[in-house]
């Protein structure tokens, strides 16, 4: 289990380093400007935009699967516990995990529905 969760770290480690890359290589290109001198984002925000929304739709997919399996396992714990202690030690995880990928999930979703509001203010703001 721990090897799961090493691996979930890394991936959000490898994500989050191509989310902050993404925009480094739109700038290294020659920096655009509008007609009245304002700067034009469409070149930072675009490929940033686009690989949230292509990662988003798969990322909820995966939470919610290992959410389940993950919430399947504490269940069948808390079942076999014979002792009180560890009934109150799995019911205790149990509560946490299930409090942890509902904060994930509902993020997320939060996440891909301002995008669009969040893109729209970028580039008004520019313009």
């Amino acid at each position: 289990m721990k090897k799961m969760v090493y691996k979930m770290f890394g991936m959000a480690a490898a994500l989050s380093t191509a989310l902050m890359l993404a925009p480094m290589n739109a700038l290294a290109s020659e920096s655009d400007f509008n007609a009245d001198g304002s700067v034009n984002f469409d070149k930072v925000t675009s490929p940033v935009v686009d690989l949230i929304n292509s990662l988003l739709g798969p990322a909820i997919a995966i939470v919610g699967a290992l959410g389940t399996v993950y919430c399947v396992i504490l269940g069948m714990k808390f079942a076999k516990a014979e002792e009180p202690q560890e009934r109150e030690k799995a019911k205790a995880h149990l509560k946490n995990a299930i409090i942890g990928f509902v904060l994930i999930f509902v993020l997320m979703v939060v996440l891909k529905g301002a995008i669009g509001p969040l893109t729209k203010w970028a580039t008004g703001a520019s313009n």
